[in-house]
């Protein structure tokens, strides 16, 4: 368990076997069933279309995702899919993880893509599915219960790390510029906006010039898929979560040559993939994030 207030951060990964952070979980989620309560899930990395020995069946294990989300024991205001929803980028990949999605017991489905969401098409096609109200090539940004929201495209006009540009940068100073300093923001982007490992293309290039227009707010919680890995860290007032899979672990970083699906037992497979839920209380200004294994 994460909670995040007033700036101060408290870590703790919960975990089934763990009967004290199953009970800190519980005392979060009494809290996040007061009224008015914020609760949301993220989801990443099912890589729809994936074949391989990592994982031979990631439609399964991300139906079992869903199944989680929906026996969370109370209804997420909005489900953030943080991006390679697909592997190939197919229409056919699209939809059918499109229609999975609808199967979640939620409000609203948001997105945000992953580099697997733009091949060999700059990103149109997750676009006709997953666009419509955004700008640019994908962002966009959203109030709810006193917490600012942006989601950006960070895996297109990719060299090696992420890359956000001119135009998107600018869009992020004009949304933030009217809003007070203590707002709580919540940043979703695909690979992280922070150096997790630049030598496997794990950072954004462009991102301290959206840092720096995050310095001024008292609370900012940055989410990222791309990893297939739990990671978290803060700097300052900035606190970046990085999220785990739905598909297939990849190696921490620098343990091998590269970032390729890792092979593991059938029987620890579960153990590596896992949603995420939040809540937040705007009386107590509270961020909880709490990661579950499928296991």
């Amino acid at each position: 368990m994460l909670t995040v207030a007033s700036g101060e951060v408290i870590s703790h990964i919960a975990d089934s076997r763990d009967t004290h952070a199953g009970a800190a979980a519980g005392t979060a989620e009494a809290a996040a069933a007061v009224s008015g309560a914020l609760r949301f899930v993220q989801v990443s990395d099912s890589h729809i279309g994936f074949q391989g020995p990592a994982n031979t069946d990631v439609v399964g294990s991300f139906a079992e995702a869903v199944n989680q989300v929906n026996s969370l024991g109370f209804r997420p205001d909005f489900v953030m899919h943080s991006g390679d929803l697909t592997h190939l980028s197919t229409a056919g990949q699209f939809d059918q993880v499109k229609q999975m999605m609808t199967g979640m017991r939620t409000d609203r489905v948001f997105t945000v893509p992953g580099e697997h969401d733009s091949i060999g098409d700059a990103g149109r096609a997750y676009r006709r599915t997953f666009g419509r109200g955004t700008l640019g090539d994908g962002w966009y940004s959203f109030d709810t219960h006193g917490v600012h929201f942006i989601a950006l495209v960070n895996t297109l006009s990719l060299e090696k790390l992420g890359h956000l540009g001119n135009e998107q940068i600018d869009f992020v100073r004009k949304d933030l510029a009217g809003l007070p300093s203590d707002t709580p923001i919540v940043v979703f982007s695909h690979i992280p906006l922070f150096a997790m490992y630049p030598q496997w293309g794990w950072s954004t290039d462009d991102a301290l010039k959206v840092i720096a227009l995050l310095r001024r707010f008292s609370s900012v919680t940055c989410l990222n898929g791309h990893v297939h890995q739990l990671f978290s860290k803060t700097e300052g007032n900035i606190t970046f979560h990085s999220a785990t899979t739905t598909a297939y672990p990849l190696p921490k970083p620098g343990r091998a040559p590269a970032p390729t699906p890792q092979v593991v037992p059938a029987r620890q497979l579960k153990d590596a993939l896992g949603i995420r839920s939040v809540g937040y209380h705007q009386g107590d200004r509270e961020l909880a994030i709490k990661d579950q294994r499928l296991a």
